[in-house]
C-alpha cells in the first residue's frame, strides 16, 4: 500500500482504531502465551504448535502494519461535508432497477470499509463508480460483467 489516501466514514475510523487496538493487545498476548507454551514442548525444529503460533504472529503483524498505514493515510468524510444533491462518499443512494423494478439502497464507502452485504459498496467498484456524481432522477448505466445494468437514482441522503 503506497500512502493511498485511505476514505473513511467515522464509523469506519473507529471500527479500524478497535480492531488494531485489539490485535496489538488482546491478539499479541495470545500469540506470545502460545508461543511460550510450545517451546516449552521441547525440541522446536519439529514442532508443528510453534510453527503455527510463528505464522500466526507474523500475519498478525503484517495486519498491523496495514492497518497502521490506512489509519496514518485515513481522510475521514464528516457529514458535514456530504452535499445531498449529487452522489459522493457518505452519500446513501437509493435506486431502482429499471429491468426488474426492484429498488435498492446503497451508501457509498471507501474501500476499506466496503460491505457488499450491508449495502456499504466502494467508490470504486462498478455501481460506486458510475452513481459518483450523478443527481435524483438521473439515470444511470452500469457496466457489469452480466452486461449493463439500469438504474435510476430515487434519492440521495446522508
Amino acid at each position: 500500500m503506497i500512502n493511498k489516501e485511505v476514505i473513511l466514514t467515522p464509523e469506519g475510523l473507529k471500527k479500524l482504531e478497535s480492531e488494531l487496538e485489539y490485535l496489538k493487545t488482546v491478539k499479541r498476548r495470545e500469540i506470545a502465551s502460545r508461543i511460550k507454551q510450545a517451546i516449552e514442548f521441547g525440541d522446536i525444529s519439529e514442532n508443528s504448535e510453534y510453527e503455527e503460533a510463528k505464522n500466526e504472529q507474523a500475519f498478525i503483524e503484517g495486519k498491523i502494519v496495514t492497518l497502521q498505514k490506512m489509519l496514518k493515510n485515513a481522510k475521514v468524510i464528516d457529514d458535514t461535508d456530504i452535499d445531498i444533491t449529487v452522489v459522493s462518499i457518505g452519500s446513501k443512494v437509493k435506486v431502482k432497477d429499471l429491468e426488474s423494478g426492484e429498488e435498492f439502497e446503497f451508501c457509498i464507502v471507501g474501500s476499506a470499509e466496503a460491505d457488499p452485504a450491508k449495502s456499504k459498496i466502494s467508490n470504486e467498484s462498478p455501481v460506486g463508480r458510475a452513481l459518483l456524481g450523478k443527481k435524483v432522477n438521473d439515470i444511470v448505466n452500469v457496466n457489469v460483467p452480466v452486461g449493463i445494468i439500469r438504474y435510476q437514482i430515487l434519492e440521495i441522503k446522508k
